[in-house]
């Protein structure tokens, strides 16, 4: 009997992945729900217990538990970077429940990314050897993972690769350039008076930070694609009151750490407008950029592998969003995004992932993770 193709195989795994899915999917796992995580991490536990046959390391930090499992005696040498934490709050299940339909499978969460995460687990399990692999589940990404990053630094220090199971861009592409982010909070420090009878005696926090906001919108360079976005915004503290303090968050993106500097060097350079006014600036850059450098050797070895195995020419995309594989890529090793679910929709009611690519997807990564361990060009 001939053997069985990668794609053979994951095809008839079809009913198992969906299956892995659903319960993940039904788990519900906000970044800021700690006992969510917690039974999320139990669930993804059982999963790779069950497919890899060994149980996950469990590694708590700030109160958050992200999984690791690791093969083989000496230090990883292919990573597979996922997580399990999700933007949507728990009862959104009840709003957008779990379901496949004509091909589509939905519910919050599935395409980023918890399907990403099943595919990683099959792949691996799929492996005739495993030695040198590494999975790491992280349950902060969300939220800028301010306690896993080290963790993921210090996991893929020293690998050949590392592999992040993020969902495809449009059309299922891979993610070979990522811009780096940068996060700002903008104090303002006025003084109060009553808006009524002495408006004249206050410093007004809301004026100074309406100046504020055209100050760091233009820092921004279109050319150069680096937004400067202000995104949250408070100030004030009753109606008839001159505001005595405001605040402002700021998204910044860009494509190379250049750019991350200048904008940085520019948010610290701002001074107050109004007389009595005060700046307190906090944050900097939180994600580096994933260059197209990082990825382009990764990407052309997957090309080869999709065509060897019958699959569709693979597309690459430069995208905007973050993810853990900029800081794999920060420290210099190799980075290849987006190998997770096709689909679409994420962070949005319509997130969706299309059934007939799973077993794909699968098998590519499969093959992939064999090709780097085995060191073929």
């Amino acid at each position: 009997m001939a053997p069985v193709s990668p794609l053979g195989a994951m095809t008839d795994l079809l009913p198992d992945i969906l299956a892995d899915i659903e319960a993940l999917v039904r788990c519900e796992s906000p970044s800021a729900d700690l006992a969510a995580l917690a039974a999320s991490a139990d669930v993804i536990a059982r999963i790779g217990g069950r497919r890899l046959g060994a149980a996950p390391d469990r590694i708590i930090a700030d109160g958050r538990p992200h999984l690791r499992w690791r093969f083989g005696d000496g230090p990883p040498r292919v990573l597979l970077l996922c997580h399990h934490d999700t933007v949507w709050p728990a009862g959104t299940l009840a709003r957008i429940p779990f379901g496949v339909t004509g091909g589509v499978l939905r519910g919050p969460g599935c395409f980023d990314m918890k399907a990403g995460l099943v595919l990683g687990l099959h792949a691996v399990a799929a492996l005739a050897d495993r030695s040198g692999v590494s999975i790491l589940v992280t349950a902060d990404e969300e939220i800028g993972s301010p306690s896993s990053r080290a963790l993921i630094e210090a996991e893929a220090a020293g690998c050949a690769a590392a592999l992040v199971l993020e969902a495809s861009a449009d059309g299922g592409a891979l993610k070979t350039e990522r811009k780096g982010t940068s996060l700002y909070q903008i104090r303002v420090i006025g003084r109060a008076a009553h808006a009524g009878l002495e408006p004249e005696r206050g410093v007004n926090a809301t004026v100074e930070l309406a100046s504020q906001v055209l100050a760091v919108t233009a820092i921004a360079d279109a050319e150069r694609g680096t937004t400067v976005t202000p995104t949250l915004m408070s100030a004030g503290s009753t109606v008839n009151t001159v505001p005595a303090t405001a605040e402002l968050a700021l998204d910044v993106r860009a494509w190379d750490s250049g750019e991350q500097d200048r904008v940085d060097a520019a948010v610290r350079a701002l001074r107050p407008v109004l007389p009595g006014a005060r700046l307190e600036v906090t944050g900097g850059p939180n994600r580096p950029p994933l260059e197209a450098a990082s990825s382009a050797a990764l990407f052309g070895r997957a090309a080869r592998l999709a065509a060897a195995l019958g699959l569709p020419p693979l597309a690459r995309a430069a995208v905007g969003g973050g993810s853990d594989g900029n800081f794999t890529a920060g420290i210099g090793v190799p980075t290849l995004d987006g190998l997770g679910a096709v689909g679409g929709g994420a962070h949005a009611d319509e997130e969706h992932v299309l059934v007939d690519s799973l077993a794909p997807r699968a098998a590519l990564l499969t093959t992939l993770i064999a090709d780097l361990l085995a060191g073929g060009g």
